[in-house]
């Protein structure tokens, strides 16, 4: 068993903040910055291709969370794409299912199965299903559908960690939409209740869910008041802004006797123009045309 993952990198963490910025940072972080934003383009045209080619599929959240996903399986967590079930890794629980184009992108590049089989998303028998399935896909820890469970899932690995005397960190990645579910807030109150320091929340805040805006059809507002409100250390970043996204996963780490919350703030469709904010892309995949102009921008 490995003692430390290849994947697994050191960075500077932050004290407690309410907001992380990536302002003022050291030119020495400039290299490791620049992969990662290249990593994140690279996952983005899997993810246009791979839609494309399946005729189905959610382009618009699973483009919003690419640079979290970034963060997470290229900076920040301890993981071994050769042993995914090794008993020591970091768990990344992807609640907002319809983004597993996504995870599968990360989980290719990362090394858990070549990247050309990302061409079989949502065929028939194909380990890539529309939403993940962890019986089938290496790395994915949740079988995924209905919306809301994901938090609800990780805190009872988060638990088996602390019952194991286990050190590893549970990354839960929840959709703004998808907290209008009571699910969300039952494990949110469960989770501060038993001082769960061993898991991070992240919100994909894109503002943006099926039917339209967030704010038109259930108000959020104020997220952060209400994460904080419910017992958690809450920290609010770009989502975009990768080396902000690492930093406030750095910052995670070290809250001790409470859960934290990170809340990304995000475009929905990032990084093809025609596809930002444009809830018609919550769930159509591009045809021919679009597809070469979306590969075009991403180049």
């Amino acid at each position: 068993m490995p003692g430390k993952d290849p994947l697994l990198h050191s960075s500077v963490s932050l004290p407690e903040a309410s907001a992380i910025t990536s302002a003022g940072a050291s030119s020495a972080s400039r290299e490791w910055v620049q992969g990662l934003s290249q990593t994140a383009k690279r996952l983005r045209r899997h993810i246009v291709t791979m839609l494309a080619e399946a005729g189905s599929g959610h382009p618009g959240g699973s483009l919003s969370a690419v640079d979290i996903l970034t963060a997470l399986y290229f900076r920040i967590m301890r993981h071994n794409p050769r042993q995914p079930r090794w008993p020591d890794r970091d768990r990344f629980i992807l609640s907002k299912g319809h983004a597993a184009p996504a995870l599968y992108a990360a989980l290719a590049e990362a090394g858990y199965f070549p990247v050309e089989e990302l061409r079989m998303l949502r065929r028939l028998g194909s380990p890539l299903q529309g939403h993940t399935d962890m019986t089938a896909t290496p790395g994915v820890e949740m079988s995924s559908g209905s919306l809301g469970q994901g938090l609800s899932f990780g805190l009872g690995v988060a638990l088996a960690a602390r019952l194991d005397g286990k050190d590893y960190r549970v990354y839960v990645l929840l959709g703004d939409g998808e907290c209008d579910e009571g699910q969300v807030w039952e494990a949110t109150m469960a989770a501060s209740h038993l001082r769960m320091d061993n898991i991070a929340a992240i919100v994909d805040r894109n503002q943006l869910q099926l039917d339209g805006w967030t704010r038109d059809i259930m108000s959020l507002e104020p997220l952060a008041e209400k994460w904080r409100a419910f017992g958690w250390h809450c920290l609010e970043v770009d989502g975009h802004d990768v080396e902000a996204v690492v930093s406030a996963l750095e910052a995670s780490r070290q809250v001790k006797g409470k859960p934290t919350v990170i809340i990304a703030h995000t475009i929905k469709g990032k990084g093809v123009s025609f596809m930002e904010n444009n809830v018609d892309f919550h769930g159509r995949s591009p045809n021919a045309q679009e597809l070469a102009k979306a590969l075009e921008e991403l180049s």
